[in-house]
């Protein structure tokens, strides 16, 4: 992605632009307003607004008008407390909204996670730039023949090379149809909330999406993770980046219970149980199925 010089102008003069606030302000955050993440080819992320931080997250749990006698170590056994028994409404003190360029199918994944306000680019209104997502050669892969929502091996050669033809050809022919549709050279042409519908799911769209902390740690948790689709986890990872810099303690713990934690059924609790007294645990003598004996043993061996 190439940011044109006016849009470079745009984000420059809004990060020149400050103003003196009673508001708590993030310094990590600070530093992030504004700035153009690039993901994908034509994609990016960038933080437009926040409210709170990891203070406001204690301050919430605490009821509290004041810092008093509590600690930053104080502060990060609070936080950690919170993440580890699943607290939810001091994490919702705090609130990002994020301007978002992204493929039509990647939005349309995304916005499964319906606990956000968001806005989006109207095609009715404006036209389409053209933009497609056509993938790198190393994220051009198969379908999984063990994960009917996964991939499988990388495409080689003559096949990759054939396939990412066909990607291109039918965006960029779908998309002159749509500049053909609308044309106005002495003609009416067609409306333009009909013709985008003819335009292809990896064309670009945009929007603005506001979450509060909890739900986004929700959303980077199931879209981080190395079994999401390559093409949404690249944003969550940018996302990320983000987030660390915003909230570091709660970053940190979001990281130790949520991203590296491990959640066992009651049944699992038991088959550990018994691993650790010395006894011979399969999956026909542990009560699970071989879907969850699978989970089970890829995390415990």
């Amino acid at each position: 992605m190439t940011l044109t010089p006016e849009q470079q102008a745009e984000i420059q003069e809004a990060r020149a632009e400050t103003r003196p606030t009673l508001r708590v302000t993030s310094e990590g955050m600070e530093k992030r307003l504004y700035v153009a993440h690039e993901v994908l080819d034509h994609g990016l992320v960038r933080v437009i607004d926040y409210m709170g931080d990891d203070n406001a997250i204690t301050q919430a749990a605490r009821v509290s008008y004041g810092k008093g006698t509590k600690h930053v170590t104080n502060d990060e056994g609070l936080i950690r407390y919170l993440m580890r028994h699943w607290h939810s409404t001091p994490f919702e003190m705090c609130e990002v909204k994020f301007h978002v360029k992204l493929p039509v199918f990647v939005a349309r994944q995304w916005i499964r996670h319906r606990t956000a306000n968001v806005n989006e680019y109207s095609a009715r209104y404006s036209i389409l730039d053209r933009e497609f997502y056509i993938p790198a050669p190393e994220h051009l892969a198969a379908q999984s023949t063990v994960n009917n929502q996964g991939r499988g091996e990388l495409l080689q050669g003559e096949e990759a090379q054939r396939v990412l033809d066909i990607l291109r050809d039918d965006a960029t022919r779908a998309y002159d149809h749509y500049e053909d549709m609308l044309s106005q050279d002495g003609q009416k042409g067609l409306a333009r909330e009909l013709a985008r519908m003819n335009l292809p799911a990896n064309v670009y769209t945009q929007w603005y999406w506001k979450v509060d902390l909890h739900n986004l740690f929700h959303f980077l948790r199931l879209r981080a993770d190395t079994h999401a689709q390559y093409e949404i986890r690249a944003y969550a990872e940018v996302m990320c980046d983000i987030v660390r810099d915003w909230v570091p303690l709660a970053y940190g713990a979001f990281e130790d219970y949520r991203m590296g934690g491990v959640n066992l059924s009651g049944k699992g609790v038991e088959a550990l149980k018994r691993r650790l007294a010395g006894e011979v645990v399969t999956q026909e003598n542990s009560g699970m199925s071989k879907g969850e004996w699978r989970e089970f043993e890829g995390v415990w061996g």
